[in-house]
């Protein structure tokens, strides 16, 4: 294209899939073999690229990997947001009590406010991107660290139950499952596990420096966190199933398979997107794995919220006895019993 004008306009044919352009400037010396120098003075120019998107609108700063993005945070942080205007002080209250639930309850609120958080900052950071297409780096990182933080504090949440049930298993009552195990042995090997995953999600976030919170997991980092979280999936539905084979209680019984559901769903959600991811196209992936291990992280904690809010389950499955329980009887009216 000749540019002999002070302004020039070129419309290219849209294309069906993103491709890579290359633009490059010559003047009329470049091309030349001899060491002619110019004698005109250089000519300051700008050049301005505009990709519209799919409504026609040249404006959009998103490329076709971080399109939507900026709508699926908004709508997060709004379902975020009305969720806490209704359940929060029903949660409150729970919390307040006390009792075997308490320390647990208080551990998934924490990485539900760190998740909360963490939505928030990619909302704040694609909003100003949306505007001048450079956002707020800072906000971006800040979004990765909650999400870090997040997943170390349900990490060990999961294992610090689960190490009770399996390593421990032997030397405690069947009747008494629900308990935070604190033994040494669990607590070292839940604390080993969390400081792995922590530094290799650290090492991954060095390596790609693209702020969002999931990655396509194409480096070594994101290969051992897949193995990683495989191997806790399979070596926590192992136990697990070994407990509810042995547990007669059928309501004992399903209160372990929606743990282990809730669980598996938090381990393996993230690696069985990455392997689904592969058949879609590169640009798409990375919107799969973030969106996809988002919902499905939600879902997890939304079941494991269920399992131990249920005054039933907690009624039936509680490690303490029901001198410390909020359902007491009174010694002297034995046959009613009060909250």
């Amino acid at each position: 294209m000749t540019v002999n004008q002070t302004e020039h306009n070129l419309t290219v044919s849209q294309l069906p899939a993103p491709q890579t352009w290359r633009v490059f400037y010559a003047d009329k010396y470049t091309c030349k073999d001899d060491t002619e120098s110019p004698q005109e003075e250089d000519i300051p120019f700008e050049m301005v690229l505009l990709n519209p998107d799919a409504e026609g609108n040249p404006l959009d700063h998103f490329s076709a990997r971080e399109s939507g993005l900026h709508e699926f945070f908004f709508l997060l942080v709004l379902v975020y947001f009305v969720t806490a205007c209704i359940y929060a002080q029903s949660l409150w209250q729970a919390m307040r009590k006390g009792g075997p639930m308490h320390t647990i309850l208080k551990v998934l609120t924490t990485a539900l406010l760190l998740q909360a958080a963490s939505a928030l900052a990619n909302y704040i950071h694609f909003s100003r991107y949306s505007r001048d297409g450079i956002g707020l780096p800072l906000m971006g990182s800040l979004a990765e660290v909650f999400d870090i933080a997040s997943q170390i504090q349900m990490l060990y949440l999961l294992l610090s139950l689960c190490m009770g049930w399996t390593i421990v298993r032997m030397k405690k009552s069947q009747s008494r499952p629900l308990q935070w195990d604190s033994t040494p042995a669990s607590t070292g090997m839940a604390a080993f596990i969390v400081i792995t995953q922590s530094v290799l999600l650290l090492w991954e976030q060095f390596e790609d420096t693209s702020h969002h919170s999931s990655h396509s997991h194409l480096s070594l980092a994101g290969v051992l966190l897949i193995i990683l979280r495989i191997c806790l999936a399979l070596s926590l539905g192992c136990g697990l199933y070994q407990i509810i084979t042995m547990e007669r209680s059928t309501l004992k019984r399903e209160f372990y398979i929606t743990f282990a559901k809730g669980c598996i769903l938090w381990f393996l959600c993230q690696p069985a997107l990455a392997c689904i991811a592969v058949f879609f196209n590169d640009y798409q992936r990375d919107k799969v794995i973030t969106v996809g291990v988002i919902l499905c992280q939600a879902v997890a904690m939304v079941i494991l919220y269920r399992l131990f809010l249920s005054h039933s389950l907690y009624w039936e499955v509680s490690s303490l006895s029901s001198v410390t329980l909020p359902l007491t009887i009174s010694s002297a009216h034995k046959g009613r019993p009060h909250f």
